[in-house]
Formats: C-alpha cells, sequence, structure tokens
C-alpha cells in the first residue's frame, strides 16, 4: 500500500521539476519527504516501483537515472542520446522502460546495468509516455499524435491509434485494462489489451491530463483553464468544476484508495483534494455535530502550523539535503 499511494500520489512532485530536483511527498499530507539530487537538467518524469524500493527519473541532461527510494542514493545512470521524457519499472523491478525526444524506446535489464538496451523504433517523434501493460506482456506509447501499442515478446507492434491533434497525457488502468488519453478537449478510454475505444468525452477547455477513480465512477481532468473537471465515468456527465490553481494544470492522478487526488499546475504548486468532502482522512478532519456545539456536521482541514499555503514543488531551503536514515518531514 505504501509503495503503491507514492507511486501515484507523488507524480506530479516528480514530474517536469525544472531544477534538475525530483522530490518525494507524503500521500495523504503532502509532506516533503526527500530530494534525490544528481540530475544537471530537467526532470521531465519519474516513477516507483511496485514496492516503493527504488525510484527512476527521466531528464533532460540526457541520462535516466535509477535511485534507492528510502535513503535516496543514485544506483546507476543510463545514458541516452536525447532528453529522456518518461520511465517505467516492470513489475518485478528487473527492466526500466524509458523513452524520449530520440524516438526510441529503450528496455534496460537492471541486474546487467552495462549490457546494452533493447530498443524499439517505430514512432515519428519524440515520445512522451511509455508504460509497461499487460503484466509487462505489451508496452504502449506516446508520441506526438499517436499511441502505439507493443508485444514485449516480439518487440514489434500490434496496434496503433492516430489522432488530429497532440496527444497530452496517457493513463493506464490495470484493473479492467484500461487506457486513459487526453487531447485537446477529448477525454478517450480504451482497450489497453487492443486499443478498441470504450468511450470518450469533451470538456469546455483543453484538457492536459486525466484520471479515473479506483472504482471507475467518475474521474477528474484538468487542464489550459485553471480548473478541475469531475465526470461521472458512466454517464458523461459533468458534476462538479472549480478553480483553484492559477495556471494551467499539467498533472491529475487518484491515489490508489481513492479518497484523494493530487493536481500539479504551472503555478508550482502541488494540491491535494479530497474525494468527498467530510470524511477524515490525512490532513482532512470531519467535525461532527456533537463536537461543534450543535452546528452542522462540517469538513475542517488541520494543516500543521506553517503548511496553510498550497504545497510547493520547491521545498524549503532543507530540500536540497538528500535522505537521511530518518528523513525530515516539512511541517
Amino acid at each position: 500500500m505504501f509503495g503503491s499511494v507514492l507511486q501515484l500520489i507523488y507524480f506530479w512532485a516528480f514530474l517536469r521539476d525544472p531544477n534538475g530536483k525530483p522530490m518525494l511527498r507524503q500521500g495523504d499530507t503532502g509532506d516533503w519527504i526527500g530530494t534525490f539530487l544528481g540530475h544537471k537538467g530537467a526532470v521531465w518524469g519519474a516513477t516507483l516501483n511496485k514496492d516503493a524500493t527504488k525510484a527512476a527519473t527521466a531528464a533532460a541532461d540526457f541520462t535516466a537515472k535509477v535511485w534507492d527510494a528510502v535513503s535516496g542514493d543514485e544506483l546507476m545512470t543510463l545514458a541516452h542520446k536525447h532528453i529522456v521524457k518518461t520511465v517505467d519499472f516492470t513489475q518485478d523491478s528487473n527492466y526500466l522502460l524509458t523513452g524520449g525526444q530520440d524516438k526510441l524506446l529503450r528496455i534496460y535489464d537492471l541486474n546487467k546495468p552495462e549490457a546494452e538496451p533493447k530498443e524499439i523504433s517505430g514512432h515519428t517523434s519524440g515520445i512522451k509516455k511509455a508504460l509497461w501493460c499487460s503484466e509487462d506482456k505489451q508496452i504502449l506509447s506516446a508520441d506526438d499524435k499517436t499511441v502505439r501499442l507493443w508485444d514485449h515478446a516480439t518487440m514489434t507492434e500490434v496496434k496503433s491509434l492516430n489522432f488530429n491533434m497532440s496527444v497530452s497525457s496517457m493513463e493506464y488502468i490495470p484493473e479492467g485494462e484500461i487506457l486513459v488519453i487526453t487531447y485537446g478537449r477529448s477525454i478517450a478510454f480504451h482497450s489497453a489489451v487492443s486499443l478498441d475505444p470504450i468511450k470518450s468525452f469533451e470538456a469546455p477547455a483543453t484538457i492536459n491530463s486525466a484520471s479515473l477513480h479506483p472504482e471507475k465512477e467518475f474521474l477528474v481532468a484538468g487542464g489550459e483553464d485553471f480548473k478541475l473537471y469531475k465526470y461521472d465515468y458512466n454517464s458523461g456527465e459533468e458534476l462538479e468544476s472549480y478553480k483553484g490553481h492559477f495556471g494551467p494544470i499539467h498533472c491529475v492522478r487518484f491515489s490508489p484508495d481513492g479518497e484523494l487526488y493530487a493536481s500539479g499546475s504551472e503555478d508550482g504548486t502541488l494540491r491535494l483534494w479530497q474525494t468527498v468532502v467530510g470524511k477524515t482522512y490525512g490532513l482532512w478532519k470531519c467535525v461532527l455535530p456533537e463536537e461543534d456545539s450543535g452546528e452542522l456536521a462540517k469538513p475542517k482541514i488541520s494543516f500543521p502550523e506553517t503548511a496553510e499555503e498550497e504545497l510547493e514543488e520547491i521545498a524549503s531551503e532543507n530540500s536540497d539535503s538528500i535522505y537521511s536514515s530518518t528523513p525530515e518531514v516539512k511541517a
């Protein structure tokens, strides 16, 4: 559970770090845990392995790095020929998938870091996202206007989807093998096994990212108009829309338990949102009527003393120090 919470809820804290210092934050509170130091360029992508013991990052310094997620130590650097945009571990953490501006997918055997990676060619523009799927038997990858499905064993393309505008994000849902793709104002759902369409919704603004709730009841999306949108997955009805950010939203992700979701914006903040307002969870405390002088029950957020502002991507001055045996918590 610890690993899976980190893997999704920290995604934006890792992603697109302009200073080359990806960081790790506590999933239910947003508290800073530590910063990985070593890249010399902007960090475009990051992930944790299944049990959160290893992290991987993709950067503009033409490298992907693998880290010990407990100590913060750099384990290996994987040199590339161009900017690296995306990284993903297999379920057993033995292999790392990378993709980037050189249009190639690479598969590294992490038990043999000195060995040359396997390469898959076929994309015609820089790769934005690459993910293992179907128990690591297949690979999903997206470039500017194409999403492709590959067979891992034969290293060949199975099928591709072409779009008339740039693909802005891609999320893989293992339970049910669903692929969520955003492009323009569209939020599309496809089978991850065959790429066959399932359904699609249109938003009122350009969408940069969308995430499906674990129980597949609804989804959230964010984009260029600074708003977050919540839709009923079955009917496509817009349930809510609200502003909180002061810049375009580039990533949204649900926590694995579905209790909250995170949004990351160009305004430099990571925000945590409660899925169902009024429950005690993380920083949120529900004050019941008998505890509040007979008033109607209402959710209250009990922040640490100095953390009432939004969760900043750039950590405090202490964030430049790497993990210690007892990670410091930003309060």
